[in-house]
């Protein structure tokens, strides 16, 4: 994308940022009385389409539209590609467990025009694994093998989980947009903590954390595997000296409240971005921006839905960008 289209692009991002969600829009959201209710917000925001359904189908379409509106505004699919490393690695796990125990998930998949849930259980099938992106191949070959002998789902997951991680460290850093090469280093160390911390939750081995733990230029994954393996102190003392103090502290507080900080470090990542106006840096976060409210929206409709109370439901909401 040229220097003049990035000014287009903006443009018309910043005109799309007026209509993000804002934190008052949450609270009030969370403080409504079922799902109903919040869904019947959204849509008063313009939120879902003719099909909207119910809450699932509004979330599905909003993420539609964004991912439309990065197709008009002729984003890069090298930075496309990137950015849908998650959900392509996530259809990967998906599709090899539904390969291997009969079991059919369509909504455990998201949406992607190329390696959606058909044109992934047809390359899982098949074996066709250089259909896959490079990055991904002797992941999914692995998952599989080990899937299929063992039916460890969990071990399937460290595979392809710390596969997706390697990826978006290397090409992130390759990358010539700053943001996304800031951005995919804040999400494997964040990532790197979340796995760490829940594995020390549940007394996983230090061959365990070798395996999953991805390196990133943020923190030593030796020290930290180390911390994790050793105890809860160890591990809140090696995040308290490297920087990680307040993941220590959400730690501490609850792990809903450890989830929210994960989320909001990303975020604080992208932020800067509404004082940029001359690259593709804006676009990038206004798409990131608009992931993070719909996950964000996703949790206040299963808290309702599960009957959450306002306090347990305010505990697990993200910041917003705006």
């Amino acid at each position: 994308m040229s220097d003049v289209k990035y000014v287009y692009a903006v443009a018309r991002i910043r005109v799309k940022e007026k209509s993000l969600l804002t934190d008052m829009d949450i609270s009030q959201m969370v403080g409504m009385k079922d799902d109903t209710a919040v869904t019947a917000y959204l849509a008063d925001r313009g939120w879902g389409d003719q099909d909207s359904a119910d809450g699932d189908a509004m979330l599905r379409a909003e993420e539609r539209k964004t991912v439309q509106l990065m197709r008009e505004l002729k984003v890069d699919e090298s930075v496309f590609h990137l950015l849908a490393y998650p959900n392509i690695f996530h259809n990967l796990k998906a599709g090899i467990k539904e390969i291997c125990t009969s079991e059919s998930h369509p909504e455990a998949f998201y949406e992607d025009e190329t390696y959606g849930r058909e044109q992934m259980l047809r390359i899982l099938r098949d074996k066709d694994y250089k259909a896959l992106p490079e990055s991904m191949r002797e992941a999914a070959e692995r998952a599989a093998e080990v899937m299929l002998k063992t039916r460890d789902g969990q071990k399937c997951d460290v595979i392809v989980d710390r596969a997706c991680l390697d990826a978006m460290e290397r090409d992130g850093w390759a990358s010539k947009h700053a943001l996304l090469r800031e951005y995919e280093e804040s999400t494997v160390a964040v990532a790197d903590i979340r796995i760490a911390a829940r594995g020390q939750r549940t007394g996983k081995n230090a061959a365990f954390f070798r395996e999953a733990l991805a390196p990133c230029r943020s923190l030593d994954v030796k020290q930290l595997a180390k911390a994790a393996s050793e105890g809860s102190e160890p591990l809140m003392n090696y995040l308290e000296a490297h920087g990680f103090a307040e993941a220590a502290a959400a730690l501490k507080e609850s792990p809903s409240a450890f989830e929210r900080w994960c989320d909001n470090r990303l975020i604080e990542t992208i932020r800067p971005q509404k004082r940029n106006s001359v690259s593709l840096g804006p676009v990038i976060a206004y798409y990131l921006a608009r992931l993070n409210e719909i996950k964000t929206v996703r949790i206040i409709l299963t808290a309702k839905a599960n009957g959450f109370t306002e306090e347990e439901t305010r505990e697990r909401v993200r910041e917003m960008y705006v």
